[in-house]
């Protein structure tokens, strides 16, 4: 079931990658559909808070009329930050089940825990590595062809 939605969480995350966003995508889900769905938007928008995970947070809220998340589920291809961590908190979304790992950045078990953090009145039951290879290889590409499209430019200007 989790690999199910996990999909559709890509496929918002390719929305973004055509973009030419960095390639993250976020559903929520409340018995058994879609009432939210989001990708990263940061560079379109030009707002530090449109995270994929704040997006679908914020049309699932408009969906069902309140903030509170209450028996819900976040698939997200990539482990929340502290800010997307913080809005699930808040939100009080129970289940949250992520992809890859975020070494640098993620908040929920690599360079803390917040989710699960036992002094904030709600927290989160996180499952973790759903689809990882698939949600990681989208991210490392990413990045892959960013470098390499640097390097290129790089080369015309020294090159003129």
């Amino acid at each position: 079931m989790h690999e199910k939605y996990m999909k559709l969480a890509i496929n918002e995350a390719k929305k973004a990658w055509a973009l030419d966003e960095v390639p993250i995508g976020a559903i929520v889900v409340y018995q058994g559909e879609v009432i939210g769905r989001g990708h990263n938007l940061r560079e379109e928008s030009q707002s530090p808070v449109a995270h994929a995970e704040m997006i679908a947070i914020q049309e699932a809220s408009s969906v069902i009329g309140s903030w509170r998340l209450e028996d819900t589920t976040l698939y997200v291809t990539l482990e929340p930050c502290v800010m997307c961590s913080g809005a699930i908190v808040m939100s009080r979304i129970p289940h949250v089940v992520y992809g890859a790992t975020d070494p640098k950045g993620g908040c929920s078990g690599s360079l803390m825990n917040l989710l699960e953090e036992p002094r904030f009145n709600h927290r989160a039951i996180v499952e973790r590595g759903i689809l990882e290879e698939e949600c990681g290889d989208m991210l490392r590409t990413f990045f892959k062809e960013k470098r390499a499209q640097k390097k290129q430019s790089k080369l015309k200007r020294t090159d003129s």
